[in-house]
Formats: structure tokens, C-alpha cells, sequence
């Protein structure tokens, strides 16, 4: 049971809650902030004063004035008119971390939700029904045009997923033993002015990352070992000298995955490697940093009361804000999306110069036949092509807006598609990680198998469990797929993740 409305909850809570089903409740101090903000829409409801989405219209439609008798039938109006977005739909986990999302924001009271509205729709959320959203057609001012699929599964119509089948709204509600909420005034706008859509999509996105950069710092510190690169590069002294943002901690971390390795029993190759093996701590440190940024900005959001307008109870008032927009996670994202091209190109680096025998010492290619052998060097092409759909990915989507509803709403960070591009990016870097993965288990089988510390000797027993070492020339496309997908594999995640514990890392990177 996780109960909402007291303290935050993080994006790790998100996560795990809706993976495993889990069953939530509104706290008693939720449930009284919800009610006094309620009563206070109540009593503007009944007056004369506008207020804007309550007794006026929306958008371009600001100055047309609802009469009382009309607020019930504009609420189903509102989500229908709204019902905007196109395309492929969200997954159904994430789809479930939205409505959770949404269901923790009007616990906050800033939406003036009835009561009976928020309980009808945590009993969607804990009955199993979850609303099917179409992933394109938020601007990043707020998800209307997407919440509004949520809008219209809580008042029987739309789609939903129940006992994972995707069915009409209505249907899964009476599979559910559920029946369609019945709306009051600013009802729907409650449900629709929110970044809900947006922050859930992000909750999924941030944990897939943090999962890849648990893999990638393995199979970098794989690659030091397959280099037989120098490890001093990471004293602590020297991330102290210039503790630039995260590399302290970065170099923390890689102190601690290459404990036990064979790299501190001898003296090193050289006294100075190639940049991409020397700057590790210094492009993990900002990366690791800009992840906690993007994960702060997003558990922010979850957890306000972000509504416009806004119900200020206490006060007795309800005043109109721009708290839907959201540049400040827009801006993480594009930022992230920017240092992940740093540990792209390092990581492409290490894997050419783990081929290169004037560099490596190795055997040209990582091939133990010679001669004409092409080893692993047709893969530096499929490494480049993916090295610029990680640069093309990370091009910023947060630059641009377009006036729309008659130029009133003139400003937009795009801030889902900045979230949708970071996905397809983590989906590439995946790939580029894999083949740089593949290629150290080469580099350190053709060292003679020298020890490993315990987290690379993990993800090289995992690659060889499928893969055999690369003894003659075979089709080396389908055994990166394979590393791909041993880098998404539940129990290989779960016992490297296990080697990052003590580092002070973010829930989501510690698997927390």
C-alpha cells in the first residue's frame, strides 16, 4: 500500500508501485486538503466572480461566461472538445504511471478536486483499469490534449487496458465493477491541467536510462581492463584537486567497480592513455549530475500543486497561474540529452582503440586468426552510424513554439518531445554500449583472461554464457543484439546494480 499526500514520492516509488500492482490511498491530512479546497470552488462556483476554466471558457475562449446551469454538461464538453492526441499509444506501464502521476498532484488540493472524483479515481487506479493515451499532442503547457484520454476513461469513454486487454472505456470499468464518475464544476480541468502525462512518460525514461548507465559504467571499466589501461586516473586526490560537478563521485564509482581488478597489481601499459579511458570520471561526473537534475525537476512536478488556477484554501481564493508550464524539465532533458553524446563518443573511442594494435597491444581487430580477418573492425561502422543518431537525438527540442488559440498560449518548452527523443536516444546508446561490451570481453579473453573485478567479471560472464569468444570471422550483428539484450535482462541488471550500492547515488541508479 503506498499512501499519498504526507511526504513525496520519488520516481523509485513510481516505478516500483506500478510494476508491482500496488495498491494506494490518500492520507487523512490529504483527504482533509482535498475537501477545504473543494468547499472553496463551491463558493465561487455559486458567485458572480469569473474564474477562469470554472464559470468562463478556455484558451481563446476566456471571455465567454458559463451560466451555472451549463457548468455540469461543460465538464464532458471540455473533455471531448479536448481529446487531441494522435499516434501510437503510450505503453500500458506507462500509461498507469500518468494516472498515478495525476492522482498524486490532486492530493496536493491545488486543483480544487471533488472528493468524490480523486476516490473514484484511485479506485480506477487500484482496480487495475488503465486509461490508453496516444503519445503525441502535449506542447509542454500543460498535457490537456493527452489528460484528456484520462478525462474521458474516468467518465466511461475513451480506452483502457483491463486484465491487460485494451477495450472502450466503459467496458473496462464494468469489467472493473466500476462505473462512470460524474463530474462537478472544474472537475475536468482538475483532471486535464496537469503535466501528468509528462512526468510519467519521464518517470519510465529516466529509470530505462539509469539501468543503461549502470551497464555502460560496467562495460567502461570492462574496456579499462580489456585496454589494460592505468587506474590512477581515478584517485581521489585527483577528482579533489578539481572537483568539478559530479566527479568526485564519479571517480568514486569507478574506484569502486574496478576494486579487485587485476589493473592495480602491476605496473601500468603507460603513465598516460587515450582521453576516452583518462576522461571517464570527467563526462560521468556531469552526466550523473544532469541525470539528478532531470529526476529532481520531474519529482518537483509530480508532487505540486501545479494547477491553473490554482485553489488556495487557506486563503480562501482561487487565483490563475502559468504553474503547468514546464521549461525546467524541457531544459534537463535537451541538457541530458547533450551529455549522454559525451559518453557516446568516449565509448566509440575505446572501442576502436581497443582494435588498434599500435594502441591496445592486442592482436589487430581483436582477431586470433590475423591475416584477412576482419575480427570486430566492420563494427566500427555500425558503431558511427549510431554514434550520429545519438548526436541527431540530442539536438534541442525546447527551442521552439508556435502561437497557438488565437496566439494567447505564444510560449511552449515542448517538454514531451525533449522526453520522447531522450527515450529513442537511451534506445541507440543502448546499442553502442552493447558493441563496446562485446568488444572489451574480446579484449580481455585475448589478455589471457586476467582477474577481473567482481562487477565486470559479472557482465563478461553474462556475454559469454551466450556468446562465445570471436575465434574466426561470424555474423557479429546478432551477437551485438544479444549483449543488448543481456543489458536489459532483469537478474544481470539486478546483480550489477548490487555493485553500485554505497555510492550515493540517485534512487533510480541505485535500483532503490
Amino acid at each position: 500500500m503506498l499512501e499519498i499526500g504526507d511526504c513525496a514520492i520519488d520516481l523509485a516509488q513510481i516505478v516500483k508501485a506500478t510494476a508491482q500492482s500496488t495498491q494506494i490511498r490518500l492520507s487523512p491530512a490529504a483527504h482533509a486538503r482535498v475537501a477545504a479546497s473543494r468547499a472553496v470552488v463551491e463558493a465561487y462556483a455559486a458567485g458572480d466572480e469569473p474564474v477562469y476554466g470554472l464559470n468562463t471558457g478556455l484558451g481563446g475562449n476566456l471571455g465567454y461566461r458559463l451560466d451555472p446551469a451549463s457548468l455540469a454538461a461543460f465538464q464532458i464538453q471540455m473533455i471531448r472538445g479536448r481529446t487531441i492526441g494522435v499516434g501510437p499509444l503510450f505503453s500500458q506501464a506507462v500509461s498507469r504511471r500518468q494516472l498515478l502521476c495525476r492522482i498524486i498532484g490532486l492530493a496536493q488540493g491545488g486543483a480544487g478536486i471533488s472528493p468524490a472524483v480523486l476516490d473514484g479515481m484511485i479506485a480506477i487506479f487500484n482496480r487495475g483499469v488503465t486509461p490508453a493515451m496516444p503519445g503525441r499532442g502535449s506542447i509542454g503547457a500543460g498535457d490537456l490534449g493527452l489528460a484528456a484520454h484520462m478525462g474521458a476513461v474516468v467518465i466511461g469513454r475513451g480506452q483502457a487496458w483491463f486484465a491487460d486487454r485494451l477495450m472502450p472505456g466503459a467496458e473496462a470499468l464494468a469489467a472493473a465493477g466500476l462505473s462512470p464518475v460524474v463530474l462537478g464544476p472544474k472537475d475536468a480541468l482538475g483532471i486535464l491541467n496537469t503535466s501528468a502525462v509528462t512526468c510519467g512518460h519521464a518517470a519510465s525514461v529516466l529509470a530505462d536510462l539509469a539501468d543503461l548507465l549502470i551497464f555502460a559504467t560496467t562495460a567502461a571499466a570492462l574496456s579499462m581492463e580489456g585496454y589494460a589501461a592505468n587506474p590512477t586516473i581515478f584517485d581521489a586526490r585527483l577528482a579533489a584537486a578539481r572537483p568539478a560537478d559530479g566527479q568526485t563521485r564519479a571517480a568514486a564509482m569507478f574506484r569502486q567497480i574496478l576494486a579487485g581488478s587485476y589493473l592495480h597489481d602491476a605496473p601500468s601499459r603507460s603513465i598516460q592513455d587515450a582521453l576516452s579511458f583518462r576522461v571517464l570520471s570527467q563526462i560521468y561526473g556531469p552526466t550523473l549530475a544532469a541525470f539528478d537534475t532531470a529526476v529532481e525537476a520531474v519529482t518537483l512536478e509530480i508532487n505540486a500543486a501545479a494547477d491553473n488556477p490554482l485553489v488556495l484554501a487557506e486563503d480562501r481564493v482561487i487565483l490563475s497561474t502559468a504553474n503547468f508550464h514546464t521549461p525546467a524539465i524541457a531544459l534537463a532533458f535537451d541538457s541530458l540529452a547533450i551529455a549522454l553524446c559525451h559518453l557516446a563518443s568516449a565509448s566509440l573511442q575505446r572501442t576502436i582503440k581497443l582494435m588498434d594494435p599500435r594502441l591496445s597491444g592486442l592482436p589487430k581487430y581483436l582477431s586470433p586468426v590475423g591475416g584477412a580477418s576482419v575480427g570486430f573492425n566492420a563494427l566500427q561502422k555500425t558503431a558511427s552510424y549510431l554514434h550520429a543518431e545519438i548526436r541527431l537525438k540530442a539536438t534541442p527540442a525546447s527551442l521552439d513554439s508556435v502561437p497557438v488559440s488565437e496566439t494567447v498560449e505564444d510560449h511552449a518548452p515542448n517538454t514531451p518531445l525533449t522526453i520522447r527523443k531522450l527515450e529513442e536516444q537511451v534506445l541507440v546508446l543502448r546499442l553502442l554500449i552493447a558493441i563496446e561490451a562485446l568488444t572489451a570481453a574480446q579484449a580481455v579473453d585475448l589478455r589471457g583472461q586476467p582477474v577481473l573485478s567482481a562487477p565486470t567479471a559479472a557482465l563478461h560472464a553474462a556475454i559469454r554464457a551466450s556468446l562465445p569468444m570471436l575465434d574466426e570471422d561470424r555474423e557479429i550483428g546478432p551477437d551485438v543484439d544479444r549483449v543488448n539484450d543481456i543489458a536489459q535482462d532483469a537478474e544481470v541488471l539486478a546483480a550489477l546494480r548490487g555493485y553500485f550500492l554505497g555510492l550515493s547515488l540517485n534512487p533510480l541508479l541505485a535500483g532503490g
